[in-house]
């Protein structure tokens, strides 16, 4: 009788998680403006040129809309924006970790770490690393961003997607990652990269739905 009793919770949990999984779907949610309207110029950064993935990239990344500029700031030094949106739903992907990507294409990591930043009156958890490819090194500030939210780890990201998709269907995120190149001076690239953040994180905020 026990283990007849067991058998049929066992059953009617595997009925009540197959419905579940047929039935329900994430809703699609898109960015608050297409990223193309992204701020060309933004105190003293101006947009010096713009970047678009092959179909072969578009078919492995799967994003809902991206936008990778190169930025050149007042005192002359590069900074790249690259903002990957995926909105959920059908036919979207995920997001790739740079932890991944990077090292696949030639890069190896010299240092990294997390670290929080002060923006306002809101706080950026996020992850800062530098990474070499021949000579040349580039630091990257990168964060994941889920319904205005930051974070800085993948597990964070992927529990976050669950938790959205279970209460509110929806597993949009998005991945912001600024690069610096440089040749000797950390210091100066981080300090480059810090402002651009500050400069345009209200933008981003207002691109991305919350």
């Amino acid at each position: 009788m026990i283990k007849n009793k067991r058998f049929f919770i066992v059953y009617i949990l595997i009925i009540i998680v197959g419905l579940y999984i047929n039935l329900h779907a994430d809703i699609s949610v898109p960015t608050n403006k297409p990223l193309h309207e992204f701020p060309l110029m933004n105190h003293g950064w101006k947009m010096i040129s713009q970047s678009t993935f092959t179909e072969g990239e578009l078919n492995v990344l799967k994003p809902t809309d991206y936008m990778f500029r190169d930025y050149v700031g007042p005192d002359g030094r590069h900074v790249l924006l690259y903002i990957g949106y995926h909105g959920g739903g059908k036919g979207t992907g995920g997001i790739h970790s740079p932890k991944h990507c990077l090292p696949g294409s030639g890069w190896y990591k010299v240092v990294e770490k997390e670290m929080n930043l002060d923006v306002g009156n809101k706080k950026i958890d996020m992850m800062k690393a530098i990474y070499q490819k021949g000579e040349g090194r580039t630091l990257f500030l990168y964060w994941y961003q889920v319904k205005g939210k930051s974070l800085s780890d993948e597990y964070s990201l992927k529990l976050s997607e669950i938790v959205n998709s279970i209460l509110y269907r929806r597993r949009d995120s998005a991945f912001i990652r600024i690069s610096v190149p440089f040749e000797t001076d950390e210091e100066k690239a981080f300090s480059s990269g810090i402002q651009f953040i500050r400069d345009f994180y209200p933008a981003i905020q207002e691109f991305l739905p919350q």
